[in-house]
């Protein structure tokens, strides 16, 4: 864990003199205008006396830099260039509340925003720029081939690649989800759990660590389940009222990889007696839906069971 995780790595995206610039108004048409047809740009207007200026500067070169290449930063003293601030002025662009953060994409002005964004905003901002040329942000590429790798079965691989998009990216929660992910599927559930542990506060809750929450939960549950599946199918046999034995027949079907029967037998389980131990199947039912995703095909399924039989 400590070689996917390690601080010390560095970063996606790492810095290059020539992504981040300083400019005025002699090099503006060659730096903005003329460069904005090859790649988008990003212009800080700014100045020395300018409080969030020097917030927000610091936020747009890290995004800058994390954009790989794909999207520059022109930085203009807006004190120094006055010229040019009266040019834009008459262009329908007035300078005299700074930050100011022009998008230049064709030529042409793209977006713009003014004041000091936290960097989520920022990186928004960047995000619906490249979108805007045809592009993403190198992360979003690494998120995709951390996926693919997944869905492919190189968990391994995956594994990697989510480690290195929380060096780049160290509260994105789909990269966490998809780290602990693969790591229960490698067998390492110990390994996952620390890793939950060391989940950012500020993503602690976001439905994505949830429903990791939810599988891991359910891998141990299930494993001891597992076991006794025999045992639980006895029970449901002898005694189809016993919702406790239906329930912990589902958690052993789900630890089995057997989605379908797992619902069919909470659904069953629900039909005969919905409030029963605090509606404790239909809860289950939603643990499952969480820990798989609602946009699994088994938790599509089971939504459509579920609100058959509770609005029949």
């Amino acid at each position: 864990m400590d070689t996917i995780l390690d601080p010390n790595r560095p970063a996606a995206g790492g810095g290059d003199a020539d992504i981040i610039r300083d400019s005025d108004q002699n090099s503006f048409m060659q730096d903005v205008v003329e460069a904005s047809r090859q790649t988008p740009i990003l212009v800080d207007f700014w100045a020395t006396w300018c409080g969030p200026c020097k917030q927000l500067t610091p936020t747009l070169e890290k995004v800058t830099r994390a954009a790989g290449g794909r999207v520059k930063l022109v930085k203009i003293d807006i004190d120094k260039n006055q010229a040019l601030v009266r040019q834009l002025a008459q262009m329908g662009l007035p300078l005299q509340s700074v930050p100011t953060v022009v998008a230049f994409w064709k030529g042409q002005i793209a977006d713009l925003f003014q004041g000091a964004l936290p960097e989520s905003e920022v990186k928004r901002f960047v995000e619906a720029l490249l979108k805007l040329a045809g592009g993403q942000m190198p992360t979003a590429d690494l998120l995709g081939e951390a996926k693919a790798a997944a869905e492919e079965g190189d968990h391994a691989g995956a594994l990697q690649l989510f480690g290195e998009l929380i060096q780049a990216e160290p509260e994105n929660a789909e990269a966490y989800a998809g780290l602990v992910r693969a790591l229960m599927a490698l067998g390492e559930e110990d390994q996952a759990e620390a890793v939950l542990d060391q989940i950012p506060a500020k993503i602690a809750n976001h439905a994505e660590i949830a429903s990791v929450r939810s599988a891991l939960e359910l891998a141990k549950q299930g494993r001891e389940a597992r076991a006794r599946l025999a045992e639980f199918e006895q029970r449901v046999a002898a005694d189809p009222d016993d919702h406790a034995a239906r329930i912990d027949l589902a958690v052993a079907l789900n630890a089995a990889g057997e989605k379908a029967a797992a619902v069919d037998a909470l659904i069953d389980s629900i039909r005969r007696d919905r409030e029963w131990n605090e509606q404790a199947a239909r809860k289950q039912l939603l643990k499952f839906l969480e820990a798989w995703g609602f946009a699994d095909p088994a938790s599509v399924a089971a939504r459509r069971k579920l609100s058959t039989l509770l609005f029949s």
